[in-house]
């Protein structure tokens, strides 16, 4: 009869079970691995987070970012992967070197998106981007305009080109793309040199041109960030307002600030098309038709539309910063409705054990029964032990003084040492999520922020950012790391985001706490 009770048991217990499982809807888990940081690929992530639930299939993202480090994008590629993705969308910061890292993705049967920049060869199911060509030959158009306006006062202008890192895929279209605009334009000057994407190295070009003697008319950089490296240099030697400087990205407060201040002739908007790259993924995951090249258009700022543009575009970055926080929301809330779908299945099944129990009530109490007639014979044996003196010498050597026993530590206290080692040992991860924090703890995403909300009074968000931004003062204070080392080791995405952050901490900028502090 036990044993005829016991699968019975199990076989009620498996159906519940599998019927809770039937319920569950498959969720697509895309990787993004991003080549580096930075405004423009800010707003890519932002835009992606927002497109998550616009759509009927269950999306979601994990993204990480390289940091302009090859060798890390491959070990977060193959890391991806490893976690059990769906799709990979990938921004190579190398054409080359990241082809091995796709082509062991493609094995794997796993679809491969490169967006704004491509991996050298074609092992890979889509693309999606702005033309690189197209930006460059459009900044050449509008470069030629303003120079024919120099050669009509008898002057030849000298045009300075100032490349990204050759080796990636936009620096060489947008190369491309310019140098055609220029192509038998033999009225001016024309000079190329190599760069690496960053203002530091810009700054140091544009210095050098101005120290032979030859003051260049138009510098063009591949992007805002380098622009401002060329403004830099222009501004230090004296020489402001004598030449005209050209980006790419069209980024609010970047290119198109720097456009409408007068710090750079034109920019040009590249396309970031985070909604696009969701709705291409979906397209492949569920076998629909899809294109695969898949060109988003961009638009040439200069200083009469610069307002306008910037004005929409960031009205259109704050509706997806919206529409993040409601999305945040929407997933506690979903995470509220699968708790109570769950508990729902174990109020079922619950009530399949007591419809059992009540069949099996008469051999339990017979069992009963048994037990404490078998108890009352134990105790009488253990009254014996404890009575004889022979056995209270034997029962010392097992108690223990009071006063050696470790004094036990509350849940609380338990709980607030787990969750501050694990925000300590994830700090410089700058896409560590809630989610990621609940699971360590043992907890879900409300449970966590109504514990740590009850503990600290403060959100799990905002205790994450102010240890950060502690442990960024106290390296700011003891070692000679520079803000911008800093603001990655303890997870900021970008260095302008945690100076900002740390002067709402503590009144004042990083820069003044390291002059006060005189660490070098």
């Amino acid at each position: 009869m036990q044993k005829t009770l016991r699968t019975l048991l199990l076989y009620l217990s498996a159906v519940a079970l599998l019927f809770a499982s039937c319920t569950e809807k498959k969720v697509y888990r895309i990787g993004v691995s991003q080549c580096a940081e930075g405004r423009w690929r800010e707003k890519v992530n932002n835009e992606m987070l927002a497109s998550q639930h616009l759509y009927e299939q269950d999306v979601k993202l994990t993204i990480a970012s390289a940091h302009d480090d090859t060798q890390l994008q491959v070990k977060q590629i193959d890391s991806l992967v490893n976690a059990g993705i769906d799709l990979l969308v990938v921004a190579p910061n190398e054409a080359e070197p990241i082809a091995a890292a796709i082509e062991r993705v493609r094995q794997k049967g796993i679809p491969v998106i490169c967006f704004d920049r491509k991996v050298k060869g074609d092992n890979y199911t889509a693309f999606i981007g702005g033309s690189n060509v197209e930006a460059g030959h459009a900044i050449g158009v509008n470069v030629i305009d303003v120079a024919h306006g120099m050669i009509a006062t008898g002057h030849k202008p000298l045009v300075l080109e100032i490349t990204a890192l050759m080796s990636s895929s936009p620096a060489q279209e947008r190369h491309e793309g310019f140098a055609k605009a220029l192509e038998g334009h033999n009225e001016l000057d024309y000079v190329c040199r190599e760069g690496d994407w960053s203002s530091e190295t810009t700054c140091r070009i544009v210095k050098e041109q101005i120290k032979t003697g030859r003051l260049p008319d138009i510098v063009f950089c591949h992007n805002d960030g380098m622009a401002t490296g060329a403004y830099k240099a222009v501004v230090e030697t004296g020489t402001e307002g004598k030449i005209n400087i050209y980006g790419i990205d069209g980024m609010p407060d970047e290119g198109l600030d720097y456009v409408q201040f007068g710090h750079q002739l034109a920019s040009y908007v590249y396309p970031t098309g985070g909604e696009e790259i969701v709705r291409l993924a979906l397209n492949i995951l569920t076998g629909k038709s899809y294109e695969r090249e898949n060109k988003l258009d961009g638009i040439l700022v200069v200083r009469e539309n610069a307002w306008s543009v910037a004005t929409t575009t960031k009205e259109l970055m704050r509706q997806n910063e919206n529409l993040v926080t409601i999305q945040d929301k929407l997933e506690d809330y979903l995470g509220l409705y699968n708790t109570q779908h769950k508990a729902l299945m174990a109020s079922i099944l619950l009530i399949i054990l007591l419809v059992v129990a009540v069949i099996s009530i008469w051999r339990a109490y017979v069992l009963s029964q048994r037990a404490i007639r078998k108890r009352q014979a134990l105790n009488e044996e253990e009254t014996l032990f404890y009575t004889n003196p022979d056995s209270r010498k034997v029962r010392q050597v097992f108690d223990a003084p009071t006063e050696e026993l470790p004094v036990p530590k509350s849940q609380d206290t338990i709980f607030a040492e787990m969750l501050n080692e694990a925000i300590r040992q994830n700090m410089s991860n700058p896409s560590l999520k809630m989610e990621d924090l609940g699971e360590t703890v043992g907890l879900s995403r409300v449970q966590l922020y109504r514990k740590v909300k009850a503990i600290t009074g403060l959100s799990p968000v905002e205790l994450l950012r102010q240890m950060r931004l502690q442990q960024g003062y106290v390296l700011l204070s003891t070692t000679n790391k520079t803000v911008q080392e800093i603001a990655y080791e303890v997870g900021f995405g970008t260095p302008g985001y945690f100076s900002k952050c740390f002067r709402q901490q503590y009144g004042k900028y990083p820069m003044e706490l390291r002059n006060a502090t005189n660490v070098t």
